[in-house]
């Protein structure tokens, strides 16, 4: 059986990110099902950004959208069979809700579950500058076994354009899920 992933789309810029992650792994033969779930600002910064709509996204191959509301969707539970789950981008509002393990939104809900089940739970924070709370909130979901991968591109592939930094950070959010994949612009020293 192909593996099962969670992508949620928070409301900080940077949904092309979510987005070039969203299509690396619906092409990724290893992946058999993707949980997409959008917060309302997420929504917003998802059309604002890219003109994309959930249903556009909800059309790629394997990806399946959940309703933010529905706190009862399978991925609120932990007897539900998942492999990982990444916000990309997160927002700081959803990072602090993360770290206070407030589970009110089915984003938060789902990242909960991934952190008491212990399964990879991957958290790309959109925000600058960041204050004392925003460190302290990526310490403790570090600490409950987070990795926090602050949208950072890198420079060194000699990117050419914004798709190209996308691209080059959805591999390194692949890696982080166990999902290596071949990609001509990584570092060769």
């Amino acid at each position: 059986m192909g593996q099962t992933y969670t992508i949620a789309i928070t409301g900080a810029s940077g949904s092309a990110f979510g987005v070039a992650v969203l299509k690396r792994l619906s092409a990724n033969p290893q992946v058999e099902r993707i949980a997409l779930l959008l917060s309302p600002t997420g929504k917003r910064c998802l059309h604002d950004e890219t003109g994309l709509t959930p249903k556009e996204l909800a059309e790629l191959p394997k990806v399946s959208l959940r309703d933010e509301r529905d706190l009862g969707a399978d991925v609120s539970s932990g007897s539900f069979r998942q492999d990982g789950m990444v916000l990309i981008p997160c927002s700081a509002g959803a990072l602090g809700r993360i770290a206070a393990g407030t589970s009110e939104t089915l984003v938060s809900r789902a990242a909960d579950v991934c952190l008491k089940e212990r399964r990879p739970l991957v958290l790309c924070l959109r925000e600058t500058p960041l204050n004392r709370i925003h460190l302290e909130n990526m310490l403790r979901v570090h600490d409950a076994g987070a990795i926090v991968m602050p949208l950072m591109p890198g420079y060194y592939s000699n990117p050419e354009t914004i798709q190209d930094l996308c691209d080059t950070f959805a591999t390194r959010v692949l890696d982080q899920l166990g999902l290596s994949e071949a990609d001509a612009r990584r570092w060769k020293g």
